[in-house]
């Protein structure tokens, strides 16, 4: 199926428009293409989107030598040849090679390799399957699809109605992530992922960094040991960790000046730079969501299958953050993936299977998220958390053990330290969740994602043997204690 004779001029038709080209976006096109139909992608910024200039890849760019140093500096014989800090400009160097120097040629010429046409400009939709391109030039462009329009243009960073942050001009994880140069006080605002790799990176990296969480701890979303591991990671490491505290207003005099804060507790904090690391909004408010009859700026509510429920005749889907489902760039590839199957399925006339780990239904989403905190101590988790099961009503057991008594961990690092978990659905005989922490424990996770989404029963888990001596026998140490 082509549309070659459709695309000419200010006026073009595909099969299916993609907006937003970053890798939701790609992998979406993509699939679609593979599949034979036609797809073009619109980008109103760099193609490859958030992740790759200004979120995972350049973040954990940064966090690695951070994180590789601190390790060689825990094992007898190489923490003797580990005799300085990081070399700042040589981590910031590498960081800029890996977000492409926010250059995107490489994913332009990757599209061109696939098939797949780029349309650079701001894109609206304007009723159904339609979409009008509004170019650098100020020219309008209107793309017509036969099949599907799909909306990735992802999220961005929130930041809170507070007085004076305007004048302020706070950073974002964009400003935190390609920072020409470390601050000499950094304030991050938040306890979540951003906020403690960020506090991690440029503590290393000579900041001194004051963490301002509102809550009680760390990582709210995960199992509590998590949160608690890595404040006292950060809180060794220098940086200082205030819990229970909000800010109430910023003030910057001077716009190269230093940024004071305003507590709620009535105390005062200056510093050089502040991030929030607070929460995220949709990209949706000047997308054309009110032409269909969906709130401008709202997140975009879909079924599994990826299509946008309040939207009449199945053309329109949102894949990635946009849907709100897991604000994760794997699971918005996954849910390209799944999208660009039941958009093909659809358009060929044949039947989509939308029951539950189908060909055509994003069933990970809700059972099986696999995420990595790349702070020291790692943090690896899958699927529910003990209080997440509770919370669904199921008849759980919940199994620990110390990551550190581990054979494996006590030779990757001297005194290794970590915490191993492990949620199991009695009713159902399988894991429904995991969470590690510790040094290198995100290469663990994919296991545990294997044994929650295929439903491996836990009999069946121990004829699974670890290598001896890895971390991995942690599985063991796991099932020894669940068995009893």
């Amino acid at each position: 199926m082509t549309a070659a004779d459709d695309r000419t001029g200010d006026q073009a038709e595909y099969d299916v428009v993609v907006l937003g080209a970053g890798p939701t976006g790609e992998n979406l096109a993509d699939r679609v293409h593979a599949a034979g139909l036609t797809a073009v992608v619109v980008e109103s910024e760099l193609v490859g989107g958030e992740c790759s200039y200004w979120a995972c890849m350049p973040s954990k760019a940064l966090l690695r030598p951070v994180v590789a140093l601190a390790e060689a500096g825990r094992v007898g014989g190489a923490r003797q040849a580990v005799t300085g800090s990081p070399d700042v400009p040589a981590v910031l160097e590498r960081r800029d090679a890996f977000a492409s120097h926010w250059k995107d040629d490489g994913q332009v010429s990757w599209l061109e390799s696939a098939g797949i046409d780029l349309v650079r400009g701001h894109g609206r939709l304007d009723g159904e399957r339609r979409v009008v391109v509004t170019g650098p030039d100020g020219g309008e462009r209107v793309l017509t699809a036969r099949h599907a329009v799909a909306v990735c243009t992802g999220s961005g960073a929130a930041l809170p109605p507070l007085p004076g942050i305007e004048e302020a001009r706070p950073w974002t994880s964009r400003e935190a992530v390609s920072a020409e140069e470390a601050p000499r006080r950094l304030a991050v605002v938040g306890g979540g992922v951003v906020a403690v790799e960020m506090a991690t990176a440029w503590r290393a990296l000579g900041s001194e960094v004051t963490l301002l969480v509102r809550g009680d701890g760390l990582l709210p979303r995960l199992e509590p040991f998590a949160g608690e591991l890595v404040a006292k990671g950060l809180t060794e490491a220098g940086v200082t960790v205030r819990t229970g505290v909000s800010v109430t207003g910023l003030s910057r005099a001077d716009a190269a000046g230093p940024v004071t804060l305003t507590l709620d507790d009535g105390g005062r904090l200056d510093t050089d730079e502040i991030l929030f690391a607070t929460g995220r909004f949709p990209r949706t408010a000047d997308l054309g969501l009110d032409s269909v009859g969906l709130e401008p700026g709202s997140w975009l509510t879909v079924d599994d299958t990826c299509r946008v429920t309040a939207v009449e005749g199945g053309w329109l889907y949102a894949a990635g953050d946009v849907n709100h489902r897991a604000l994760l760039t794997h699971q918005g590839k996954y849910q390209a993936r799944i999208a660009g199957a039941v958009i093909a399925a659809r358009a060929q006339g044949e039947a989509v299977q939308p029951g539950p780990w189908g060909p055509h239904a994003a069933t990970a989403d809700s059972a099986a998220v696999p995420a990595v905190v790349f702070t020291d101590p790692e943090v690896a988790s899958v699927g529910l958390s003990a209080a997440d099961a509770e919370r669904e009503g199921r008849r759980i057991r919940v199994v620990d053990h110390d990551l550190g008594a581990v054979a494996g961990a006590a030779l990757f690092a001297d005194g290794y330290r970590g915490q191993a978990r492990m949620v199991v659905d009695l009713d159902r005989g399988h894991l429904v969740g995991a969470t590690f922490v510790g040094s290198g424990v995100g290469e663990l996770l994919h296991s545990a994602t294997v044994a929650i989404a295929g439903e491996v029963p836990v009999e069946r888990l121990w004829h699974a043997v670890p290598s001896y001596p890895t971390i991995s026998e942690i599985w063991l140490r796991l099932l020894e204690t669940y068995r009893g």
